[in-house]
């Protein structure tokens, strides 16, 4: 996307007092929701110049590129923006699984009669992702 297509959809864009924006992850093709994430300004920016997305980490106070330590990217399909402007959809193709956890997504978890009840197994041991920790 060029710089004044991504000017443009900054512009518009309504981050909140800490500069972030919430950014819910799909998969394009099967509408699987995987992840929310959130981004700052030069997480958008970068996310629409290279096509690799890019979140800012609140924990890390820093960028933080889907994947850069556990290989597990999203490449941007689709960036789409609530009526408000103040959350995203990133319609991705998801490399691999989208939670730290080994699952596919992070949403997992169901309220259920009893309580909660998880709806997926992990498909990799997070240590294989991100090492013994």
């Amino acid at each position: 996307m060029n710089t004044h297509a991504i000017a443009a959809v900054l512009g518009t864009l309504r981050f909140d007092a800490s500069g972030l924006v919430a950014a819910v992850a799909q998969q394009h093709d099967t509408g699987e929701v995987l992840m929310l994430a959130w981004m700052n300004a030069e997480a958008v920016r970068e996310t629409l110049a290279t096509g690799r997305v890019c979140y800012y980490s609140r924990s890390r106070g820093r960028l933080w590129r889907k994947g850069e330590s556990s290989g597990q990217t999203q490449r941007l399909v689709e960036l789409r923006m609530d009526c408000d402007g103040d959350a995203l959809l990133l319609r991705v193709d998801q490399h691999g699984v989208a939670c730290h956890t080994g699952r596919r997504s992070c949403f997992y978890r169901a309220a259920t009669e009893t309580g909660l009840a998880e709806t997926m197994a992990p498909e990799v041991d997070p240590k294989a992702l991100y090492g013994a920790g």
